[in-house]
């Protein structure tokens, strides 16, 4: 299972290394000295990468960082040979809860059909219709998938059901595998219902019934689904409930989703592939994240979201797989940080801060997605002497382990 925890305050750090483990002192549990490590990405901006470190790991957490001749004593240590370490990925968008594929919707795109919404009403189709030990082994195989490719933490949607009933039992499957699940009711209109009648019912019933499960509430504001006064009222229902927001925005084509996300102060809006300078600057000013998903764009045959105009704005950028059988069906960070170094002007070390610290922020998650003194040992080891190889060397299988909260999974 990909875990995932509670927030953890108390970051750290001394010159020698980031905070002493404390061999053997009561109340303690047992140390492991993660060593041989050729190059750490820490994800600490105070000392972003290590060369010839080493950490240790106690209960779980990152109890001290540094270079391995520095290393305090530990209970035990493991060796990773020289490889590249860096924290577990954080993959912030994916809607795994779904059954049947759409693969001829796939071809036909390849061959000059454009890609619209619409497709997603097939997926509800099967969904609706899949059990819910069908629709449960469906999320495992996938997460099994994203953690041998180094995903520690996933943040997993509803949205293929439509109804009370089956929005419920989908976040209800999510629930199984992680705490960051999110309620997307509002994916598309049902057919049979008017968006006004919809709406209704996602802000009423069907919001009741989904609360329970999820943690976040979101809304696709394009063209084809929800306009941004319905998808203000669905944000803003939820919020008013405890459920905090992010929104999908921008994919198709420009629009004011993403100022929306930015007015109402919600953590992430992704996509962001038609961007106005407006938009920029409202995310650059709000602190919302821009949450990239570069699959979509793969199997769309859209243009690349401009992650370099972001970055030079300032704004705060994550990665994700939006893995999906419509529009990204992949579950593959690793090969999201290699499009995005190639096709979408980042650098291979800002590509896998997005996939990592970035995605962490996208959930507002400060326990995960870094390697400093109180963190989650969330681990991604490579079979490759650095980061940089993941783009290097795209769609090789270089994750060797991947460990969650200080144990191989």
């Amino acid at each position: 299972m990909v875990s995932t925890g509670s927030t953890t305050e108390g970051f750290g750090s001394t010159a020698g290394g980031l905070g002493p483990p404390g061999r053997g002192s009561p109340g303690r549990g047992p140390t492991v000295l993660v060593t041989g490590i050729g190059e750490l990405l820490t994800g600490d901006p105070q000392r972003p990468t290590i060369r010839g470190a080493a950490l240790v790991v106690e209960r779980g957490r990152v109890a001290w960082v540094g270079e391995a001749g520095h290393a305090p004593p530990a209970d035990s240590a493991y060796d990773v040979g020289g490889r590249a370490v860096l924290p577990g990925f954080v993959d912030s968008h994916s809607h795994l809860v779904f059954a049947g594929d759409r693969a001829e919707e796939f071809s036909a795109r390849m061959a000059g059909q454009p890609y619209a919404a619409g497709g997603i009403r097939t997926t509800v189709a099967a969904t609706r219709a899949a059990t819910d030990e069908q629709l449960t082994a469906q999320v495992a195989r996938l997460v099994a998938e994203m953690r041998r490719q180094g995903t520690t933490t996933v943040e997993i949607k509803s949205g293929y059901g439509l109804t009370v009933a089956d929005e419920a039992r989908s976040l209800a499957v999510a629930q199984q595998f992680t705490d960051d699940t999110t309620f997307l009711g509002a994916h598309v209109v049902p057919e049979g219902s008017t968006p006004e009648e919809y709406v209704d019912l996602v802000t009423g019933p069907m919001l009741e019934a989904a609360r329970p499960f999820a943690r976040w509430i979101d809304a696709f504001c394009e063209k084809g689904a929800f306009d941004v006064d319905q998808a203000r009222t669905v944000l803003e229902a939820g919020m008013a409930v405890g459920l905090a927001g992010r929104l999908h925005a921008s994919q198709l084509g420009p629009g004011p989703g993403v100022r929306l996300a930015c007015e109402l102060g919600l953590s992430a809006v992704d996509h962001c592939t038609f961007l106005t300078d407006d938009d920029v600057d409202a995310l650059a000013q709000s602190g919302t994240v821009a949450t990239l998903l570069p699959g979509v764009e793969f199997s769309t045959r859209q243009p690349w979201p401009d992650a370099r105009r972001l970055l030079d704005a300032g704004v705060a950028v994550a990665l994700a797989t939006d893995c999906n059988p419509g529009s990204s069906y992949t579950s593959s960070m690793p090969l999201c940080v290699a499009w995005a170094v190639r096709e979408m002007g980042m650098t291979p070390t800002e590509a896998v801060l997005a996939a990592t610290g970035g995605g962490a922020r996208a959930l507002a998650r400060d326990d995960v997605g870094r390697l400093v003194v109180g963190a989650r040992a969330d681990l991604a080891v490579l079979d490759a002497p650095g980061h940089a190889h993941l783009a290097y060397r795209p769609g090789v299988p270089l994750v060797a382990e991947t460990w969650v909260a200080g144990r191989p999974a």
